[in-house]
């Protein structure tokens, strides 16, 4: 399978490259960055720094459209619909790995969905797959008797909160204990708020420095905790879950899966 990037020139773009680079099965087909980047025209593979790969950079998706089979997008949410409306259109699978999309967002990739095969997910990393899975479970088994708070922290430069990651863990917390996180959940307190109610969930955010991403869901009772931790130092992890996504998608028919289903955890 031929992957394109977007936004290659970024942290996550070079990542990206050198993932697809270790991985067996997939090679790099495209790298597109910004339209006025300087960058346009230079080896994506010297830029990345896994050596020449004879892979041009380009600034425009339509412009390599014969050269890939599948586009890997950690960019913005306007954006991100744009290049799954143009992946839609030209038969081309995508794999999703951008936060902070809202509803009408999230249902325009659905309905890329319909025509091409799309992985969209909040975190590609294996290990938080298997973590929201773990909260499932936790909470099925805790029930309403356990407080459940989320907290979450990141590098100074990410844009949106709570991160995705932890909306998802809070999603799923919720969904095993019957609720709407649209209506129990609390994003941070300040002041005479009194006491917590017993349906409400909880979510408090740091960002700090370079920190990669760390999530903390805690289940707390009278007389215990219990915390279901994911730490992660690398964006490799995300990297690797991406181009793994891009591989299991090749054989798979048109439609909108997540993590959960490349890893087959449902």
């Amino acid at each position: 399978m031929r992957i394109a990037v977007i936004g290659a020139a970024g942290r996550m773009g070079k990542t990206l490259i050198q993932a697809i680079q270790d991985a067996n099965g997939v090679e790099l087909g495209a790298a597109v960055v910004e339209p006025s980047s300087s960058l346009i025209g230079a080896d994506a593979g010297e830029v990345a720094g896994v050596g020449k790969l004879n892979v041009t950079m380009t600034g425009d998706l339509s412009e390599c459209v014969a050269d890939f089979d599948a586009l890997i997008d950690f960019t913005t949410p306007a954006l991100t619909v744009a290049n799954a409306a143009f992946c839609a259109a030209n038969g081309k699978a995508i794999i999703i790995g951008t936060t902070g999309l809202d509803d009408d967002q999230k249902a325009a990739l659905a309905k890329a969905g319909e025509t091409t095969q799309v992985v969209f997910a909040p975190n590609m990393s294996v290990g938080v797959n298997l973590t929201l899975k773990l909260l499932s479970l936790a909470a099925q088994i805790l029930g309403d008797d356990y407080d459940v708070e989320v907290v979450e922290a990141h590098h100074r430069h990410k844009v949106d909160s709570p991160s995705g990651t932890a909306l998802r863990m809070g999603e799923v917390v919720a969904e095993a204990l019957g609720r709407d996180l649209k209506e129990c959940a609390v994003y941070g307190r300040e002041g005479q708020i009194g006491p917590r109610t017993q349906k409400e969930i909880g979510f408090e955010t740091i960002r700090a420095g370079d920190v990669v991403g760390e999530h903390s869901v805690w289940f707390a009772t009278e007389g215990e905790r219990i915390e279901i931790v994911h730490k992660a130092s690398s964006r490799m992890t995300f990297a690797k879950g991406a181009v793994r996504a891009a591989a299991w998608l090749e054989s798979q028919p048109a439609g909108l899966y997540d993590m959960q289903d490349v890893l087959n955890l449902k």
